[in-house]
């Protein structure tokens, strides 16, 4: 006989029962930032190298910052948004 515990909950339930939530919110928050930011070098064309030089950072520290995987301090996330002229906007919902 199989457990049917979660039908009929919500996907973020299930989550939070496993305790995967936060981790999978804050990734795909990062991810959301990730793709306006490459999208905002492309409007712009600014490649990873002129944005490295925008921060005073390395090329390695970008794709970090680009990898939707590895975590960044707003600071970092911040410090991105103002080398290309833009805010970065945070929300509690």
């Amino acid at each position: 006989m199989t457990t049917k515990k979660h039908i009929g909950s919500n996907f973020d339930d299930f989550l939070k029962e496993e305790g995967l939530l936060e981790d999978a919110e804050s990734i795909a928050a990062k991810r959301i930032f990730v793709f306006q930011l490459e999208k905002e070098l492309k409007r712009q064309k600014v490649n990873q190298m002129e944005l490295a030089q925008l921060m005073g950072t390395s090329r390695s520290s970008i794709r970090r910052l680009l990898d939707p995987c590895q975590p960044s301090t707003l600071k970092s996330l911040s410090h991105a948004a103002s080398a290309l002229g833009k805010h970065l906007s945070v929300s509690l919902v």
